[in-house]
């Protein structure tokens, strides 16, 4: 196989995988990391949360492409991705999810004794999600729990055990997914009626999936910000919680029923947005000790 092809190969399991939407739930596992050594985690801490959250992502993503791939081949919005168009072979996509699966039983190996525990039962949550458009709307809100397990493994990875204070972040981050996600399935909505699949807009219809994704947001905002007294985080922290919130209303406010043009934008870049300004101000609260408290 020459250069090029190599290349062209790798690209197309990048864009399998959407491996640029990573940027969506890496920086919330690293806010947890921070949280929960109360300032910088060992860097090989850093290394291995991120290698277990590639593979776990490009797992779950492989998988979601694996499972759908009858639906994507007959939607006209994914009719060109990577399998439907036989640019990558399943056989191919399958082989790649394993090795996915499996840096992430080898990342959680290495960090602790839980995290290699919970390994399987993350992989099964990941690997369920991509069935719940056929049975449930809920969907949605499984694919947040799918992204709220970034901080919570995050947390487990700093600190060897479980512990229920680190909730709010995992529900927030559940809810704001939940959120735009919903947002996403408005460009499904005919399309999911005529196949019988499930989700919000398909089957509430836009303007109540929109007060309902406004619902899911105002409960990440809630959520967000009752970190600040349980860990003690300052003033630093909560002004990234602000900008984070307004990004959020400035999202709501480019998509309306009316007009879902800028839909893409407001899903990928108002959300890539969020998720690193509350990563930053949350390490900008350990590294400067005059945030306000």
């Amino acid at each position: 196989m020459c250069t090029m092809s190599v290349f062209r190969k790798i690209a197309g399991y990048l864009r399998l995988i959407k491996f640029s939407h990573s940027i969506f739930a890496l920086p919330f596992a690293f806010t947890a990391a921070l949280i929960a050594a109360e300032g910088i985690p060992e860097p090989w801490q850093i290394f291995w949360i991120t290698i277990a959250m590639v593979g776990g992502r490009s797992g779950a993503m492989g998988m979601n492409r694996i499972i759908d791939r009858k639906i994507d081949a007959i939607n006209p919005r994914t009719e060109d991705r990577e399998l439907p168009k036989g640019v990558i072979k399943t056989g191919e996509a399958c082989f790649f999810t394993l090795i996915a699966f499996a840096l992430l039983v080898l990342a959680a190996y290495q960090l602790n004794p839980l995290c290699l525990k919970l390994s399987p039962l993350v992989i099964l949550v990941l690997v369920t999600y991509s069935y719940t458009k056929r049975f449930t709307w809920l969907c949605h809100i499984m694919l947040g729990v799918t992204l709220a397990l970034a901080p919570l493994g995050a947390w487990i990875a700093v600190r060897g055990t479980f512990n229920p204070e680190i909730l709010p972040l995992c529900f927030g981050v559940m809810f704001w997914v939940a959120g735009f996600d919903t947002f996403y399935g408005m460009q499904d909505m005919d399309f999911d009626r005529k196949q019988g699949l499930y989700s919000i807009p398909s089957i509430f219809g836009i303007n109540t999936s929109f007060w309902i994704a406004r619902a899911f947001h105002l409960i990440t905002i809630a959520l967000f910000l009752s970190l600040a007294p349980l860990f003690d985080l300052g003033g630093f922290y909560l002004s990234g919680v602000l900008i984070a919130a307004g990004l959020m209303l400035y999202e709501h406010f480019i998509v309306k029923p009316s007009d879902l043009s800028k839909l893409n934008m407001a899903f990928f870049n108002m959300n890539g947005y969020i998720s690193v300004t509350v990563f930053v101000f949350t390490l900008l609260n350990y590294l400067i000790p005059f945030s306000i408290h």
